[in-house]
């Protein structure tokens, strides 16, 4: 898995490194269950008229495999809807709100911080390095609010370094928050919803970069919105 750039993403990865560690132990014990009674129940171990043990009707054995599952799955659930509640959370007043309009085929990336406001837009292409490619400037170790809107289909909102994407729909208005963490950096982006002939260039990158750098980045493009 990619390295989290956010808080949010390291609950995912957290709650998914659970998940399957949870899953293997349960294959584990399946598996060794399935090999034992190959090994232990097999036919030259008995005579042609004995049958191995039967265990029908077993009221113990089938009170067990049937609790057992039911706490699997209830403490599943619970962490799942513990980290989805955290997820998305959103917070009275964050310290930036992005508007992210995703349209055919290419963003638009309205950035508001302390009453300034920066604006990225771009075009379709091939690379997200590329220099017409939106790039999105975030600060490190903030808390972020992204308002998801589109004028045409739906889109999907994806940097993988997030672990995490939310649907762009028309008419609809979504929204989640992230905490950026100290690691600066350039990250990918893309749509992640089949929108159209030119989607796979529906490409964008995000910026982390210190408060410092941030600042002076919003001071230079606070005109940009008008």
């Amino acid at each position: 898995m990619p390295e989290s750039a956010t808080r949010q993403g390291d609950i995912v990865q957290t709650l998914w490194n659970g998940s399957w560690i949870a899953a293997l132990a349960t294959g584990a014990v399946v598996w060794g269950l399935i090999i034992w009674a190959c090994i232990f129940h097999r036919k030259k171990r008995f005579s042609d008229q004995e049958l191995p043990p039967q265990v029908r009707y077993n009221l113990p054995i089938e009170i067990l495999y049937t609790v057992v599952p039911i706490i699997m799955v209830a403490v599943f659930f619970y962490f799942t809807a513990r980290d989805q509640n955290e997820i998305n959370r959103i917070t009275p007043n964050p310290d930036v709100t992005v508007k992210v309009e995703g349209f055919q085929w290419s963003w638009r990336f309205t950035t508001e911080y302390q009453g300034k406001t920066a604006v990225e837009t771009g075009v379709p292409v091939n690379d997200y390095r590329d220099a017409k490619a939106p790039q999105l400037v975030l600060p490190v170790d903030q808390r972020v609010r992204f308002e998801l809107e589109s004028p045409d289909v739906i889109h999907s909102f994806w940097v993988p370094a997030f672990l995490f994407k939310r649907d762009v729909i028309p008419g609809v208005h979504n929204e989640f928050e992230i905490d950026t963490l100290d690691r600066p950096g350039i990250y990918a982006g893309r749509c992640a919803e089949l929108c159209g002939v030119d989607h796979s260039r529906m490409l964008f990158s995000v910026k982390l970069v210190s408060q410092a750098e941030f600042d002076q980045y919003i001071a230079s493009q606070a005109g940009s919105a008008q």
